[in-house]
């Protein structure tokens, strides 16, 4: 299928490992063009590399920004140019027991996880409406509609950027953009990768007998009966950047492989 994407440009924060990276390769591969995004310039000229080894005739670039830091996001909003389809992935997570989380980390998970999404819409939404079309996707969780005990702060950030889609959707009536929410299920991305690789190492279990003890523990209803890979997530996400999504609007869509019962 030609999802018709080439002489698009995207830009995917968050996007130097995991479903970010994931996500660029297939918009590449598609033939639009990408701007990624890490926190650090290390980092971000190195998956640009990556990139560019794999897609040489490809238009890549990357602008390192720490979302954290509003003099950085302040830079970055400056230096994007005209942005066909806004990615938003970046995200931070760990697990921790609710009654021992900080106002601060609660702070700090809003402006990263959050606010890094609502900045990027603001400055990029109206150049959209401007031209009647563009893309808008929030990559959110099935843990911002089951909410971990475990993980509350995080819940609560997917959660929000679920609402944050939904009501900016309605805001897109008459035109040719569009704006819609993927609901991840549990995927192996590099942050996961290396807990599991640390919990195994320290339990002198090999990582697939990890992997899958994990699943089991944590979701043994998940239909694949495995972790989702993060190209399977941004095969969703690639779609919904295509000019043939534009029935898809101000939906929330899973790729959770069962784990949800309802949203």
């Amino acid at each position: 299928m030609n999802l018709q994407l080439k002489g698009k440009k995207a830009f995917i924060s968050g996007s130097t490992q995991g479903i970010g990276f994931a996500i660029a390769q297939q918009l590449l591969e598609e033939g639009a063009s990408v701007i990624i995004n890490g926190r650090n310039k290390e980092k971000t000229e190195k998956s640009k590399k990556l990139l560019e080894k794999q897609f040489p005739e490809a238009e890549i670039s990357g602008i390192a920004a720490d979302f954290h830091k509003k003099d950085e996001v302040s830079s970055l909003l400056e230096m994007l140019p005209e942005i066909d389809i806004l990615i938003n992935n970046l995200g931070i997570f760990d697990i921790a027991e609710f009654e021992k989380i900080p106002d601060e980390k609660w702070y700090r998970y809003f402006e990263i996880n959050v606010m890094s999404a609502i900045r990027l819409s603001k400055k990029l939404f109206p150049k959209m409406k401007q031209k009647n079309w563009g893309r808008i996707i929030f990559i959110s969780s099935e843990s911002g509609v089951n909410v971990p005990e475990n993980m509350i702060h995080y819940g609560m950030t997917k959660a929000a950027l679920s609402a944050v889609s939904n009501g900016l959707s309605k805001l897109t009536k008459g035109t040719e953009i569009t704006v819609n929410t993927v609901l991840g299920g549990p995927t192996y991305s590099d942050g996961v990768a290396e807990a599991v690789s640390q919990i195994a190492s320290n339990q002198n279990i090999e990582i697939e007998a990890m992997k899958k003890a994990i699943i089991q523990q944590s979701n043994p209803h998940i239909l694949l009966q495995r972790f989702i890979k993060p190209a399977e997530i941004a095969n969703l996400a690639t779609y919904l950047a295509s000019p043939l999504s534009i029935a898809t609007n101000g939906a929330s869509l899973r790729a959770d492989s069962g784990v949800l019962k309802t949203v």
